[in-house]
C-alpha cells in the first residue's frame, strides 16, 4: 500500500492532531519520507479541489472542511442534524480565549449574565479547562482554553487570534454610548423648564 494513502488514512480516523515524529512510528518511515509525503499530500488536497485540506496545526498534522467549503458548511450547521455550541457558550469561549487565566466570575462580569452553564458546556466539550485558581479568599478557578479549541479552530496558537482591538468601536463612540446611557442624559419626569 502507499504511503500516501496509509498516512491519509490516518489523519482521516485521528480525532487530533497527529505529530510528524508519531506517524513516522507507526508507519517505521524515516521522518523525513513522512515529512515530505504530508507537504505533498497537503498540496494535492488543494490542487485537486477536494472538500478536505491537510494543516500543520497544534503541534501535528489534522484534516479540515476546505474553506471554500463554509458556505455550505453554515447551512449545514443550521440543519438538525448539526450539533451546534449556543450563543451564550460562544460568547463565554470568546472571553476565556482572550481574557485567559479568568475566573467565571470575570466571565460573568463581562457578558453581564450568568455564565455558569456555558462554561460547564464549553467544559464538558474539552475546549476549555480549570488551569489553577485565583490568588486569595475563595480560590476560584481560573479558566483556560485546550488544546482542542486550537485544533477545532484550526490555529497553531493562541497568537494567531485576530485581534480585539478590530472587534471593539473606536473611543469616541465607545464615549459617546457611555454618555447616552447615563442618567443625567434622561430628562426626570417631574423637571420643569
Amino acid at each position: 500500500m502507499r504511503l500516501q494513502a496509509i498516512l491519509e488514512s490516518i489523519l482521516f480516523v485521528a480525532e487530533e492532531p497527529i505529530a510528524a515524529t508519531e506517524l513516522a512510528e507507526v508507519t517505521e518511515v524515516p521522518l523525513a519520507d513522512i515529512e515530505a509525503q504530508l507537504q505533498e499530500l497537503a498540496r494535492e488536497l488543494i490542487e485537486a479541489e477536494r472538500g478536505i485540506v491537510l494543516r500543520n496545526v497544534a503541534g501535528g498534522w489534522r484534516m479540515y472542511s476546505d474553506p471554500a467549503t463554509h458556505s455550505y458548511l453554515e447551512r449545514f450547521a443550521q440543519t438538525e442534524t448539526a450539533v451546534r455550541i449556543s450563543k451564550a457558550a460562544m460568547e463565554a469561549l470568546a472571553v476565556v480565549a482572550y481574557r485567559q487565566p479568568v475566573s467565571r466570575g470575570q466571565v460573568s462580569e463581562l457578558r453581564g449574565v450568568d455564565s455558569e452553564q456555558a462554561l460547564r458546556t464549553l467544559e464538558r466539550r474539552g475546549l476549555i479547562a480549570a488551569i489553577g485558581t485565583a490568588p486569595g479568599p475563595g480560590k476560584a478557578l481560573l479558566y483556560g482554553t485546550t488544546a482542542l479549541f486550537l485544533e477545532k479552530l484550526g490555529m497553531s496558537s493562541l497568537g494567531d487570534l485576530p485581534p480585539v482591538a478590530d472587534y471593539v468601536p473606536p473611543a469616541s463612540m465607545v464615549e459617546e454610548l457611555d454618555a447616552a446611557a447615563r442618567p443625567e442624559a434622561f430628562p426626570s419626569n417631574g423637571s420643569t423648564n
